[in-house]
């Protein structure tokens, strides 16, 4: 009989939570997809968005997102509070990721600019969308990927900034186990 490493089952627990979490991104956007194109109805399993699961996210931009957390190690991030807010750079070797990061934050910005709320895997997203005007985004394409730099004068907002440039960097170091956490509800 074989014996299972801590690090084996943890690793198998990882994979099977991304393939439920495929499985339901899947499902929710089929289920969208066979509403004549339009988007899934109700609040969405993550929230009031909407837009369903991924609030307005496309399948497209979901592919982009697995995309970027599978490859989360080809990508390196830093993260400087700056009175107000953060300056944030994410950068990658790999062109294509580069291209695809680039698109991801140019994507987001104007769902925030539109208030096409994404709800999903983030606990400070909805704070930002709903107040998208009471803070001062600013993005940077770089050779290497995007620098951002996201300030409020108000210190409500100030927080939810710092705790999504958080989220995020969770995301850059860990990849889909940060996913699946923000999906259970656990930060």
């Amino acid at each position: 009989m074989t014996r299972l490493t801590r690090r084996t089952l943890v690793g198998a627990l990882a994979a099977g939570g991304g393939l439920i979490g495929l499985g339901l991104a899947g499902g929710y956007l089929l289920r969208g997809a066979l509403r004549l194109g339009g988007p899934p109805a109700g609040d969405g399993m993550m929230g009031p968005s909407g837009g369903g699961m991924m609030g307005s996210a496309t399948s497209a931009d979901m592919s982009l997102y697995m995309d970027l957390f599978n490859r989360h190690t080809e990508l390196r991030r830093t993260v400087v509070e700056i009175p107000g807010g953060v300056r944030t750079t994410t950068e990658s070797d790999a062109p294509e990721l580069v291209s695809q990061l680039q698109a991801h934050v140019s994507s987001m910005y104007g769902l925030v600019s539109q208030g096409a709320e994404v709800t999903c895997m983030s606990d400070s997203l909805p704070t930002l969308f709903r107040n998208a005007s009471g803070y001062r985004r600013q993005l940077t394409l770089t050779a290497k990927g995007v620098a951002v730099t996201e300030t409020s004068n108000d210190p409500r907002l100030t927080t939810a900034i710092r705790e999504h440039a958080q989220e995020v960097s969770g995301f850059v170091r860990d990849g889909m186990p940060a996913m699946m956490r923000g999906m259970m509800g656990g930060g």
